[in-house]
């Protein structure tokens, strides 16, 4: 099992650089565990795309339903006064935005702060940094 950040779960539902190497990962364990709002998130960068014309209504509909597919099968880090309050911990030591900072609280309450539990799956540099500086491994 891997935790995945939504920047490296988009690369499985469109078309991008990464797509190969996150898809590789995927092939290798197919247990994901997320945050509960990155359904949301990774939604978001889908519309973004699609409101500026990177993908058609055609490839975004297709992956949507990937998109629901994929999330039907995840597992949900939902403790969500216990990861607000490890963002609010993050914000401060890591120059996160909010959302990367759930994300990274998600993780360190899903492994009990015992960061060698489970790797990291994350294509975005800043959580990448700060996961690393958190004691994650990233991107095995």
């Amino acid at each position: 099992m891997r935790f995945w950040d939504s920047s490296a779960l988009v690369p499985l539902l469109i078309h991008e650089r990464e797509s190969e190497f996150c898809a590789a990962a995927y092939g290798t364990d197919r247990e994901i565990l997320i945050w509960t709002l990155t359904k949301v998130e990774v939604f978001s960068a889908l519309c973004r795309r699609m409101r500026d014309k990177t993908l058609d209504d055609k490839i975004f509909e297709t992956a949507r339903i990937r998109m629901v597919d994929l999330f039907d099968t995840v597992y949900e880090v939902t403790a969500l006064d216990r990861v607000k309050d490890r963002a609010m911990r993050l914000l401060r030591v890591h120059p996160l935005r909010a959302a990367d900072a759930l994300q990274l609280a998600a993780v360190l309450v899903a492994t009990k702060e015992k960061v060698d539990r489970l790797p990291v799956m994350c294509l975005d540099d800043r959580l990448t940094e700060a996961a690393k500086l958190e004691g994650f491994e990233v991107n095995p």
